[in-house]
């Protein structure tokens, strides 16, 4: 069953606040339409009787840790389901894979004390170096043992990704001139990545 039939099947409402944490790439860097404003569409039409309302808490730069330290924005939000997306920054900044793991843990345990909501972990994209590539996927593959250990789905983003690259869309065709974020048409596939378990 997905998410959202979990949570109307379990609420008995047909109202679903979706709260988005993340960095840049839920914020939707220089973009008109990021993921989350795709997202939306796509939900509003596969569900056309639910009321979506999307809270967006992206902010650029952000870690895993900044995220912990915000948390109570999102949980104030009192949504039904929960993103959580992060690994990037942390990857690049210094932050250690055992502190990253430990922020995404304390980020799902403090909205599961918080709150009766489902929580849907995301990797990020795929970055166009093979060594920087290496680096980000062993974090993807920190969020995808998170996800196992608390039994929270994850979506994962750059596997998607990868699977459009190997059917012949350019890598470069998805992201803007730094390599790492996101065009639109790379946050639409970052949408329909996470419609999969929605």
């Amino acid at each position: 069953m997905s998410l959202i039939n979990t949570i109307i099947k379990n609420t008995g409402k047909n109202r679903v606040v979706i709260a988005a944490l993340g960095d840049s790439l839920t914020y939707g860097w220089l973009v008109s339409k990021g993921y989350l404003d795709f997202l939306e569409e796509m939900l509003n039409e596969k569900y056309p009787d639910i009321e979506i309302l999307i809270k967006n808490h992206g902010v650029p730069g952000d870690t895993a840790g900044d995220g912990l330290r915000r948390i109570s924005r999102v949980t104030g939000d009192k949504p039904d389901l929960c993103f959580v997306q992060f690994a990037l920054n942390d990857a690049f900044t210094g932050i250690t894979p055992e502190m990253f793991k430990k922020n995404i843990a304390q980020i799902i345990l403090k909205i599961q004390n918080s709150l009766p909501a489902e929580i849907l972990l995301l990797t990020s994209v795929p970055v166009n170096s093979p060594y920087e590539n290496r680096i980000a996927e062993s974090f993807y593959q920190i969020i995808k043992e998170c996800g196992e250990e608390f039994n929270v789905p994850v979506a994962g983003v750059h596997e998607y990704w990868k699977k459009k690259i190997s059917s012949g869309t350019s890598h470069a065709s998805l992201v803007q001139g730094d390599g790492v974020h996101p065009v639109e048409k790379g946050y639409r596939f970052m949408a329909e990545a996470v419609m999969e378990l929605l």
